[in-house]
């Protein structure tokens, strides 16, 4: 696909760095001779020097046979202006980059009005991620599928834990009969297992099913602890907005910490029910002060990524159960694994998984559509959902008739409103919702996964995977 971005900070740069590793022809946009240095160093893409919505500059891009235009400069106004000129020269698809909240009650109309075929709202695509966070406290990660019909949960196995020592096979049937442990990390090396793969300390587990039966297996393994009930945030942007007004949909009790007094004000105005706090959340006396050891969670989510690490730390000093810290240059990640900050947040790179599911999709618009493309384990593995359709090669096939490739799970069918954690004489049917999990970064379609010719998987054969057959 031709993809013009224009903007390239933070978010225009993690694009281009993930759609140019697809083999799309990538060009990018900037007034910045520096980024734009950066990226032509670093990234198999087209620089050119100039203004967005300057028609001369998107015309040498050649907007006039673009496939997707994606707007995310700093300016909201900015990116609706360059999707609108785009599309009137020919750019086929357009998505913007639209943060301020005032803009959330007119999104619909300004689609329509604009051609805007997609909005990416960053802040809230990340406060999403960290209220889904504390729906499971101690996990590293969760991600929801299947419009939250399906959860998957990253933890990490400590030696109290009732499963070190056990066969996946060997786990209690009554709590892992319905789940499935789609991949499980150990020394930085990612597994797909299968029915005798043992649980080892300091493991991380990738769990899926269905939420009610994963907090049932979370149960388990000893880390659901009491309900969280305050949570303290340092920083007081967008984030905090969109997050402190769906931590108040889950009855959790929020108190704002920002250093910009201008900001306290807005915020006082925008949430009347969250204390707002104005002062320097680094400062330990602050915090001490503020009861930050009577905080459930603790969320850092200024700015400034030091500062974050700074105040996280402080938190897990003081035994906050949760803490949930942003960052953005996560060139960072090798100190973050000795620090032990189990919960990390990039906005940037919610929005380039976004992004890219929805370019695949268009990719892929003949075959099985994807529905969504979560990165885990920091990103060696994908989990993917997509809706079988006519196009669709094994439909109402036994999966154990089906040679898929290596490295590759089918891990939950959702037909309607049920969840099936697949045996190998389960089958995929036309609209079914197909959740894979694969260490292959580049599957657009389910026909990619498998080719039939009645061979049979020693594996999908086995049934060994606490009652689930894996596909690797």
């Amino acid at each position: 696909m031709k993809i013009l971005i224009i903007g390239d900070g933070k978010v225009g740069y993690s694009l281009a760095e993930n759609l140019s590793k697809e083999d799309n022809d990538v060009t990018i946009i900037d007034k910045n001779a520096e980024a734009l240095k950066k990226a032509e160093e670093n990234l198999d893409v087209m620089c050119i020097k100039g203004n967005g919505i300057s028609v001369n500059t998107l015309l040498e891009a050649g907007v006039d046979d673009t496939d997707l235009l994606i707007a995310v400069t700093a300016s909201d106004e900015l990116n609706m202006v360059c999707c609108l000129t785009g599309k009137k020269l020919g750019a086929a698809r357009t998505i913007a980059r639209i943060r301020d909240h005032e803009y959330a009650s007119e999104l619909a109309l300004l689609k329509e009005r604009i051609g805007l075929d997609m909005v990416i709202n960053p802040e809230q695509a990340a406060a999403d991620e960290i209220a889904r966070i504390f729906r499971y406290p101690s996990a590293i990660s969760v991600d929801s599928f299947s419009r939250r019909k399906v959860d998957m949960v990253e933890v990490k196995i400590t030696s109290d834990t009732p499963a070190v020592g056990l066969k996946l096979k060997d786990l209690p049937s009554k709590v892992a009969g319905s789940i499935l442990i789609c991949a499980v990390v150990r020394n930085d090396e990612v597994f797909i297992p299968n029915g005798d793969f043992r649980i080892e300390n300091d493991d991380i587990l990738c769990i899926i099913g269905k939420p009610s039966n994963v907090y049932g297996f979370y149960k388990y393994l000893g880390k659901c602890t009491q309900k969280i009930k305050n949570v303290m945030m340092v920083g007081g942007g967008r984030i905090a907005y969109y997050l402190a007004n769906l931590l108040k949909e889950m009855d959790i009790r929020v108190k704002v910490i920002e250093s910009d007094r201008e900001r306290c004000e807005e915020l006082s105005e925008l949430l009347p029910d969250t204390l707002i706090i104005h002062g320097d959340g680094t400062e330990e006396d602050l915090l001490k002060s503020e009861n930050i050891g009577e905080m459930g969670g603790f969320i850092a989510i200024t700015g400034r990524d030091e500062d974050n690490l700074m105040s996280s730390l402080l938190a897990k000093q003081y035994g906050v159960q949760t803490v949930v810290t942003k960052i953005t240059r996560m060139n960072y990640s090798s100190i973050l694994k000795t620090l032990h900050l189990d919960n990390i947040v990039s906005p940037k790179h919610i929005t380039a998984d976004i992004i890219l599911r929805y370019v695949r999709s268009l990719k892929n618009a003949r075959g099985s559509k994807i529905e969504s493309l979560h990165r885990i384990i920091n990103g060696q593995a994908e989990i993917v959902e997509f809706i079988a359709n006519d196009s669709t090669s094994y439909l109402n096939i036994p999966l154990k008739d089906i040679k898929f490739a290596r490295d590759t799970l089918i891990a939950v069918i959702v037909r309607k409103n049920e969840i099936i954690i697949p045996h190998g004489n389960d089958v995929i049917k036309k609209d079914d919702r197909v959740i894979i999990v694969t260490k292959n970064k580049a599957v657009l379609d389910l026909n990619q996964l498998a080719s039939t010719g009645g061979l049979q998987n020693e594996l999908q054969n086995s049934l060994k995977n606490i009652g689930h057959t894996p596909v690797v």
